[in-house]
C-alpha cells in the first residue's frame, strides 16, 4: 500500500488511508475537530515542513535558481537526525499500510511536498499519486 502525496483539503482518494499534514500551521479558520472531516489531515507532523524562515524563502522563490536554493536548504533540514528518522519511518511504513502526506500548496512543483516525494523515494518508499 504505497504512500500518496496529496494536496491537503482536496477530496480523499479511495483507499488513501491516514492523511498526514506536513505543514507548519493548521488550516486557518477551521476548528480542529473538522480537520479530518474537511480532508485536511488526520494527524499533524510539522517536523517535515520547512522551518518558518525557509517557508518564507520558498514562497518567495520566483525563478528556478531561487527554487533550487530553497530545495537544497529543505534537503539539509530533512537530513537532520529527527527529520531523517521520520522520513525513514514513513518510507518503511509505505510498504505496510495506506497513508498519505501533504501540504496546502496548489502547485506541487513549487511546494515542499514535491521535494518530500523525492526524499521518500530516495529511502525506498513505495509511492503513488
Amino acid at each position: 500500500m504505497p504512500v500518496r502525496i496529496v494536496r491537503l483539503g482536496s477530496p480523499r482518494a479511495p483507499g488513501e488511508g491516514l492523511r498526514i499534514g506536513t505543514v507548519r500551521r493548521p488550516p486557518r479558520g477551521v476548528p480542529k475537530v473538522d480537520f479530518a472531516r474537511l480532508d485536511y489531515y488526520d494527524v499533524w507532523l510539522p517536523n517535515l515542513a520547512p522551518s518558518a524562515e525557509l517557508m518564507a524563502e520558498g514562497k518567495a522563490a520566483q525563478d528556478d535558481k531561487a527554487w533550487a536554493a530553497f530545495s537544497r536548504r529543505y534537503a539539509a533540514e530533512m537530513a537532520q537526525p529527527d527529520a531523517a528518522r521520520l522520513l525513514d519511518t514513513l518510507a518503511a511504513l509505505s510498504h505496510h499500510g495506506a497513508f498519505s502526506v501533504g501540504c496546502y500548496c496548489e502547485d506541487e512543483s513549487r511546494c515542499h511536498r514535491s521535494l518530500l516525494r523525492g526524499l521518500l523515494a530516495q529511502r525506498g518508499a513505495a509511492i503513488t499519486g
